[in-house]
């Protein structure tokens, strides 16, 4: 199946799971169940929100290529003839606190390829009138490329050891919600990696900082920024910081995201260290995610 077509398959698949919604629930009055975001992940990075005890999600995540640049523009169909990364996933909702989840992605090639991933989040507060101003997760999680090695020792894809290559993140995240009208939120994160280049270092800070506008009952706009700490020379050798905005709908169990980023890959050990696109040159791209939530009885 061509890109195209599966973009054109994805993209109207909530259309089908949301008829199927309304069929199911037509007699009940819709409203946003989740007032801080409406997802377990903002755009990029993690959200606060937790799935509840018993919901599983089934996650899509598809980005393209650039969609200006030397790499983009009308040749490239602006990004729609090329996949930067893709990811598919499920997570599930141990308790309404405790959530795991599961993935494998593609990998951008810069540098890995073959990624599967895990991670395990805690809701620790939920914010609640007159108890918490704020609610705090953490999460934990780690990736692992089964990629070929290369010859090359002078390359982090060269995995002397198989320990190599394992990479790993902590955050925490902690937000605000102003009612129905939209959320802050701020998530230190700290990402460690097992095997880098000789200027770089293991272990990199990153502070990020996102924000959701509710427009209507079932469209919001988000947005995201990730800061980059003391990583070591290699960061001003053409790194950046990750960014992106989307825009969300939700409806019924199921949530459709259209965002634009920077960032080539998926995941937290892979766009906090691994972006080197920059906006001013065309280097950003458009992405959707499909995330169906259901219950097994």
């Amino acid at each position: 199946m061509t890109i195209s077509k599966y973009f054109l398959f994805t993209l109207f698949l909530p259309l089908h799971f949301f008829a199927q919604e309304v069929t199911d629930a037509a007699t009940e009055e819709y409203s946003e169940p989740i007032s801080t975001f409406s997802s377990t992940r903002v755009i990029n990075g993690h959200s606060v929100v937790t799935l509840t005890e018993g919901t599983y999600e089934f996650r899509i995540e598809h980005r393209f290529g650039d969609i200006a640049g030397v790499n983009g523009g009308l040749q490239q169909m602006f990004g729609f003839d090329n996949l930067s990364d893709m990811r598919i996933a499920l997570e599930y909702g141990i308790t309404d606190q405790l959530m795991i989840g599961f993935g494998r992605a593609k990998g951008t090639g810069a540098p890995y390829r073959s990624l599967v991933d895990g991670f395990v989040k805690y809701k620790v507060i939920e914010q609640e009138e007159k108890k918490s101003p704020i609610s705090i997760t953490a999460v934990a999680g780690s990736s692992f490329t089964y990629m070929n090695a290369s010859q090359d020792e002078g390359l982090v894809t060269n995995f002397p050891k198989a320990v190599h290559r394992l990479n790993y993140f902590a955050q925490v995240n902690v937000a605000h919600h102003f009612g129905d009208r939209g959320a802050l939120q701020i998530s230190p994160t700290l990402v460690h990696r097992n095997y880098v280049a000789n200027l770089d270092a293991n272990d990199l800070f990153a502070l990020g900082i996102s924000g959701r506008v509710r427009l209507t009952s079932r469209f919001a706009l988000v947005g995201e920024y990730y800061q980059c700490f003391n990583s070591g020379q290699i960061r001003q050798d053409g790194f950046t910081n990750s960014g992106a905005i989307a825009l969300e709908w939700f409806t019924f169990g199921h949530n459709f995201t259209i965002n634009i980023t920077n960032s080539g890959g998926i995941g937290e050990t892979q766009f906090i260290p691994y972006t080197t696109e920059q906006w001013q040159k065309g280097q950003f791209r458009l992405g959707f995610v499909v995330g169906r939530k259901f219950v097994i009885e």
